[in-house]
């Protein structure tokens, strides 16, 4: 990347875990698109009331020549965040699994950044299939 990665957390405090993973995750992108020109990224604990605790958000900006590559997630209690096997949220358990939730939902923003950015290449490249008109 020409930029270093710019990496934010609101409300929740910083992690050097969290800030390793997000670094690493960014440095594969580069293995599906060299051309990334910046990449931020935005780790948020919203102030919203939620029957299960704060969720961490994940919002990724990719700059790429003539376009950018905007991706947000938030861990999905549905699939991956349930195989966390974490005890009953409890006002305790909740602070202490933001980072744990975060890193989850990291994972996912950067899977669907991957899936853009080979996306984007294969536009690039010209590889994209036209239908023909009847």
């Amino acid at each position: 990347m020409k930029i270093p990665v710019q990496v934010t957390f609101r409300n929740m405090s910083p992690s050097e875990r969290l800030e390793a993973l997000v670094r690493e995750r960014a440095s594969q992108l580069e293995g599906y698109y060299p051309g990334i020109m910046a990449c931020r990224v935005v780790l948020d604990v919203p102030h919203r009331h939620h029957q299960a605790g704060n969720r961490c958000q994940v919002r990724i900006d990719l700059t790429v020549p003539d376009d950018e590559i905007v991706v947000t997630r938030e861990p999905s209690l549905h699939g991956t965040l349930r195989d966390l096997a974490n005890p009953e949220m409890t006002k305790a358990t909740d602070i202490e699994s933001i980072h744990t939730h975060a890193e989850v939902a990291v994972r996912e923003a950067f899977d669907a950044a991957r899936r853009q950015l080979q996306d984007y290449a294969r536009k690039q490249r010209g590889d994209v299939k036209t239908h023909e008109a009847l």
